[in-house]
């Protein structure tokens, strides 16, 4: 009997603007819980690669530092970063309103830049810490009817893709918003 051909790992490419947690995502993944790790962050400069290994799978997560200087050059080159990949998730931060447009702005260049429609697709609402919610204009509702319809214009309308509101307080939590 031959053995089974080992399955390639999932390629997940993680970006967004700066601060808008994805390195608080991976640490959540990788089974970080001390608080004190989110205290002492600092930006990921350039290209930051991990290996994830959850219930028998393995996963490669490409994280896209997201200063200026760095989103430039990852347009300028997508398909560089995006090649192999399984899937993209673009990370809002929905505390940062002051910074939906910059966010939405970077997600259009992205798309504009996009070639492969197989690749996954998931927009994170991130750091909808569950106090939040008590907050009016950081309601689920208020934050994606701010949020969806601009997306909905930006992303194409045949281009199948999930919105997830997020949160790493505690422990890393999904919620999936349509479909």
């Amino acid at each position: 009997m031959s053995k089974p051909k080992e399955q390639e790992p999932r390629k997940i490419v993680l970006i967004g603007l700066d601060n808008s947690g994805k390195t608080s995502i991976l640490l959540s993944l990788q089974g970080t819980t001390n608080i004190l790790s989110f205290f002492s962050l600092k930006p990921t400069l350039g290209l930051n690669i991990i290996k994830i290994e959850e219930e028998g799978k393995e996963y490669t997560i490409w994280e896209l530092g997201g200063q200026q200087k760095y989103r430039k050059k990852y347009l300028e080159d997508l398909d560089k970063y995006t090649q192999g990949a399984d899937e993209v998730i673009f990370v809002i931060d929905v505390q940062a309103t002051d910074r939906y447009e910059l966010a939405l702005q970077y997600l259009a260049d992205i798309f504009r830049q996009l070639k492969k429609d197989e690749i996954e697709f998931s927009i994170y609402f991130h750091k909808f810490d569950p106090d939040l919610e008590k907050i009016k204009r950081f309601s689920t509702e208020q934050i994606t009817s701010i949020l969806r319809n601009r997306i909905n214009s930006i992303i194409p309308p045949d281009y199948n893709y999930e919105i997830f509101k997020t949160t790493i307080y505690t422990i890393f939590q999904k919620t999936q918003l349509n479909g």
